[in-house]
């Protein structure tokens, strides 16, 4: 007699469940591996000088898992890294933070002010959930030629379309469509953008 394959469905590790936005143990041995690992580098990348900017970008690359042309100015914090997409010519002004433990998408030619701020980063409404350690997260996607001002903070779950410029200081809690200018907290449309 012949054994019957499990029907069963095979468990998800808690990095996969990390990014498919479902809750899960941050305190997982490979997760925090991978924390230790992204701390590492951004130690190494953030004590770099501006004549070592060669250096910088292998630290850059590294820590992302593929290589970029993004120009980062130290500190820079995140997670990470390895969920974070970066397209051609980012630039990322002092003190930036990215909690990616979703994807973050970041289209080409965008400029982020100085101590921007995003989150995928969530945790559960219920307090009770929150006291069982549990973490969530939700992507997000930010479009080509995007402006975001200084200190903005772009929460879990939002787009942001191309072509747009966030106000200084906003809270985007929401999507935000392309070619618009958007500014205050919560982050609204204030007018549209001429081409």
């Amino acid at each position: 007699m012949t054994a019957r394959p499990s029907l069963a469905p095979a468990m998800k590790t808690e990095k996969q469940k990390m990014l498919a936005g479902e809750l899960y143990d941050p305190n997982d041995a490979q997760l925090v591996a991978e924390r230790r690992r992204a701390r590492d580098l951004l130690l190494q990348m953030n004590a770099t000088r501006e004549d070592q900017l060669q250096e910088r970008q292998r630290l850059l690359a590294e820590l992302l898992g593929s290589d970029t042309d993004a120009l980062i100015q130290p500190p820079f914090y995140c997670d990470y890294g390895t969920n974070i997409t970066l397209g051609e010519k980012v630039f990322m002004n002092f003190n930036c933070v990215v909690l990616d433990v979703a994807p973050v998408h970041v289209g080409s030619f965008v400029l982020f002010g100085p101590a921007v701020q995003i989150y995928t980063a969530t945790h559960p409404m219920r307090a009770a959930e929150r006291r069982g350690g549990l973490e969530g997260g939700k992507p997000i996607v930010i479009g080509d030629d995007v402006w975001i001002g200084g200190g903005a903070v772009v929460c879990p779950g939002v787009t942001i379309g191309a072509r747009s410029v966030i106000g200084a200081g906003s809270v985007v809690t929401k999507d935000i469509p392309e070619d618009v200018f958007a500014a205050g907290n919560p982050c609204r449309v204030i007018r549209a953008l001429a081409g």
